[in-house]
């Protein structure tokens, strides 16, 4: 796989139009990462990371998804920002706004994953991973 971010990605975005409660990614510590941010933010109840059952598989982040009072979806839209093939930084004056403050980008910094309001607080730039809304 080239992309895992993006996987996960699109395994969030699949699991929510479908309305499962659940969704299990491969683990990475990067994924862990946006797993926290996205619990922070509100846009998921919650994730725990669950060991291998058997020897062949590897451990998985389990994301419990999360719904309005009346199951619409708290995850309207998410997308990939910067990929393999062409990597997308901002300084930190430059940090973009999510659907104009509504939505949340997540960045990787030096200062380790953060979102960007969070950036820009602390006066850093970084590569954008993604946006969600």
């Amino acid at each position: 796989m080239t992309d895992p971010i993006a996987d996960m990605l699109t395994r969030l975005r699949n699991a929510v139009n479908a309305r499962h409660a659940r969704v299990d990614v491969p683990t990475s510590r990067l994924k862990a990462e946006i797993a926290r941010i996205l619990e922070r933010e509100g846009y998921i109840q919650g994730y725990k990371m669950i060991e291998p059952v058997a020897e062949s598989d590897g451990p998985v982040i389990r994301i419990f998804l999360k719904y309005g009072p009346r199951g619409e979806q708290v995850i309207a839209g998410i997308s990939r920002v910067s990929r393999p093939g062409r990597r997308v930084y901002f300084g930190r004056d430059d940090v973009p706004r999510v659907m104009g403050g509504l939505g949340t980008s997540i960045l990787t910094t030096s200062h380790g994953v953060m979102t960007g309001r969070d950036a820009v607080k602390a006066g850093v730039g970084g590569e954008v991973l993604c946006n969600i809304w």
